[in-house]
């Protein structure tokens, strides 16, 4: 067995001692595809390298991590590890090399503590309801909050949480980072993303150039968003069609002074109105 490939394991296991507290063999069988004993092998090996980070939880062959765990084998990155609650097989993709004749931009970080994060993951994957603190521009003062989460969300910019609202009585999505506090569960959630409307209902965005453009300006957008007949169509969810228009910068409420700035406009705004936040 090659050692890159036990090392890529022993580095799980820090990854998700780290962000989940605790790690059993079937979670090593489930992400790498090994058998159970090669598995506990690896829990074993990590122990002997660092006894400092685990606490052994024997009758179902797991490890918590100690109070005074350190990461050993990674670095935490909050988006790396919601990445990798969408989709486990990118774990080895992140902090990939960029090639020497390119470049991406790295966004700074959003502020969001490993326990808190744990809680939260387990009500989504459990459905269960959770009771944390939250605070917004709007109303920057602490306030509790019993949410039913069913999905993460990633707009590009920042990650957002998706469930039933207690308080509201509504459907909301949640910014990860404006959580405050430590987060409680509190048994099976009242409403699931099976009832969630919004989520479940598609709908398409017919953009178009700014109609202020000259027609040669308005065909070098057409070719860029390989329009055809002068319109680009996204099909998305309901409750994403306002971050998707973010993401495209178009701006529903007031049209830039400069087309040029604005560029792309919604041409169907009356059916797309209804989904968009107020």
């Amino acid at each position: 067995m090659h050692k890159s490939e036990q090392q890529s394991r022993l580095r799980f296991i820090d990854f998700i001692l780290y962000w989940e507290g605790k790690i059993q063999n079937k979670q090593l069988v489930a992400q790498f595809g090994v058998s159970r004993q090669q598995a506990w092998q690896d829990l074993q090996r990590y122990a002997e390298l660092y006894p400092a980070n685990l606490q052994p939880v024997v009758p179902n062959k797991a490890y918590r991590a100690s109070t005074s765990f350190r990461p050993m084998l990674h670095t935490p990155d909050i988006d790396h590890y919601l990445r990798w609650v969408q989709n486990p097989a990118c774990f080895e993709q992140a902090g990939e090399a960029t090639p020497g004749n390119s470049a991406t931009l790295q966004l700074p970080p959003r502020q969001v503590s490993a326990s808190l994060i744990r809680v939260l993951v387990q009500a989504l994957r459990e459905q269960q309801r959770v009771e944390v603190d939250y605070v917004s521009l709007t109303n920057p003062d602490r306030e509790g909050r019993i949410i039913s989460p069913h999905t993460l969300i990633n707009t590009g910019l920042r990650w957002h949480l998706r469930g039933w609202c207690e308080k509201h009585r509504e459907y909301r999505d949640f910014v990860l980072s404006h959580f405050r506090g430590a987060a409680e569960l509190l048994g099976p959630a009242e409403k699931t993303g099976a009832d969630d409307a919004a989520w479940h209902t598609e709908i398409t965005l017919h953009l178009v150039p700014d109609r202020r453009l000259s027609p040669e300006q308005q065909a070098v957008l057409a070719h860029d968003y390989q329009m055809h007949n002068g319109q680009l169509h996204l099909t998305t969810r309901a409750a994403l069609a306002q971050y998707l228009l973010q993401q495209m910068q178009v701006n529903v409420k007031t049209l830039d002074a400069i087309p040029e700035a604005q560029q792309l406009e919604l041409a169907n705004l009356h059916d797309v109105k209804p989904w968009l936040f107020s």
